[in-house]
C-alpha cells in the first residue's frame, strides 16, 4: 500500500511513517497541502492522509481540490488526521469529500481501523 500522508509536523509524520512500517506500506510525505497536491500529480497512491490545520491552505480545502479531480486519483481514499475537537468537525469534513475522521494523537489500531473500513468501502463501492 501506498500512502500520502499530508502533514506540517514533522514528529507526527514521524509517527504515522512508524506504524505504516509495521504494516509493510509505503509512506510519501508532503509538509503542505499545496506541497501534497502537487506530489499527487504526479504520483499514485492508495489512500491519503490529511491534516486540517496547515499553514497556506487547509486540510478541508485540499481535499475539495482532491475531490474536484476529474480522474482516478479525485476518487483516492482519504482519511482526516486531526487534533481538531469541534462538535461538526467529521460532518465538514466528509462533505468535503473525506472518507473517514481519526484524532491526535493517533493510535496504531485507531488508524488501521480506519484504513481497513474506507479500503473495505471502497471495494464495495467498485462492486456495486
Amino acid at each position: 500500500m501506498n500512502v500520502l500522508f499530508i502533514e506540517d509536523d514533522r514528529m507526527n509524520r514521524r509517527v504515522v511513517r512508524d506504524m505504516l512500517d509495521v504494516a509493510g506500506a509505503s509512506m510519501t510525505e508532503a509538509e503542505s497541502a499545496e506541497e501534497g497536491l502537487r506530489i499527487l500529480d504526479t504520483q499514485d497512491f492508495d489512500m491519503l492522509l490529511v491534516d486540517l490545520r496547515m499553514p497556506g491552505m487547509d486540510g478541508i480545502t485540499a481535499i475539495k481540490h482532491i475531490r474536484a479531480r476529474g480522474d482516478a486519483k479525485g476518487r483516492v481514499p482519504i482519511i482526516v488526521v486531526t487534533a481538531d475537537i469541534a462538535a461538526d468537525l467529521r460532518e465538514r469534513c466528509l462533505a468535503a469529500g473525506a472518507n473517514d475522521v481519526i484524532f491526535k494523537p493517533v493510535a496504531m489500531d485507531n488508524l488501521f481501523d480506519a484504513m481497513g473500513r474506507v479500503l473495505a468501502a471502497s471495494d464495495d463501492d467498485m462492486l456495486a
